[in-house]
């Protein structure tokens, strides 16, 4: 974008204190070779920037890449904790799009089958490396994410993660995800917002025996533990309880958006205590 454009890449954002300016001139095209499974960006426009506290996605149609090469082969040097980082944010991608105020049937083609793969290979592919099929299953989860954020969109538990690691720029995107998720998903669970999807979720998940929507977030717990990724504490980052309620106030100010179509009608109260309760 930048190389084609004049001003300042905040020019152009939206959210935040971001211009949102419209963009002039086409970017220069992109090439996507992935070495990693975890944003899926090969087959999105999204890109992210991180501006003092405010850590804000952006795309449009133009920044779609060009050409994408997925090649697991790639993958398999990444370090199985952030494999598991990077596998559970691809999940996220899917279980938000899945749950989302416009997901389609399209969207949900590829999320519940993003969700699958993830359920049957992330912990093989974070135990061993070197196992092909579990790195495949995975890249092939990551890249159906990748499609599903471009015809859904992400929901609250993006914005509320993208704050934390605005704060806290050394805590890992996927551990900040796997960190609050637990408590997002209850809320939900619990609210009875979107019962069947999450019931949907928890078999596509592994849990095939799921009646109803906390068992989603059991089948969850059991995959994080499998992946010894389910004790991750915020305050091994440095990040201090006190600093929530501004955490909070930035994830709305910052990626607000996402609240809107999130199938829970977050009050202020809710993203703290998604925090809080997050907190170790």
């Amino acid at each position: 974008i930048m190389s084609t454009n004049d001003g300042d890449y905040w020019d152009y954002i939206f959210g935040g204190t971001g211009k949102g300016k419209a963009i002039p001139n086409e970017p220069l095209p992109v090439v996507a070779i992935t070495t990693t499974a975890g944003t899926g960006t090969e087959a999105d426009p999204w890109t992210v920037i991180t501006n003092g506290k405010e850590k804000i996605g952006f795309g449009y149609d133009k920044t779609y890449p060009f050409l994408s090469i997925v090649d697991p082969e790639l993958m398999k040097t990444v370090p199985s904790k952030l494999t598991a980082y990077q596998g559970f944010d691809a999940l996220f991608h899917s279980t938000e799009g899945y749950i989302n105020k416009i997901a389609s049937e399209m969207s949900d083609l590829f999320a519940l089958k993003s969700i699958e793969l993830i359920g049957k290979s992330l912990a093989k592919a974070v135990a061993n490396g070197d196992d092909e099929e579990a790195r495949e299953n995975v890249a092939m989860a990551n890249t159906l994410s990748g499609i599903v954020e471009s015809v859904s969109s992400c929901t609250a538990e993006h914005s509320i993660e993208h704050a934390l690691s605005a704060y806290y720029p050394k805590l890992e995107h996927g551990a900040g995800l796997i960190a609050i998720s637990k408590e997002y998903y209850t809320l939900i669970a619990n609210s009875h917002d979107c019962d069947e999807k999450m019931i949907n979720m928890a078999k596509a998940l592994g849990k095939k025996d799921a009646s109803k929507p906390t068992d989603f977030v059991d089948a969850l717990v059991e995959l994080q533990k499998a992946c010894k990724v389910d004790n991750i504490k915020l305050s091994d980052y440095g990040i201090k309880k006190e600093e929530l309620p501004d955490i909070a106030k930035n994830s709305k100010f910052a990626m607000g958006g996402l609240y809107e179509t999130d199938p829970h009608n977050f009050s202020d109260e809710d993203i703290l205590a998604v925090l809080e309760k997050s907190y170790k």
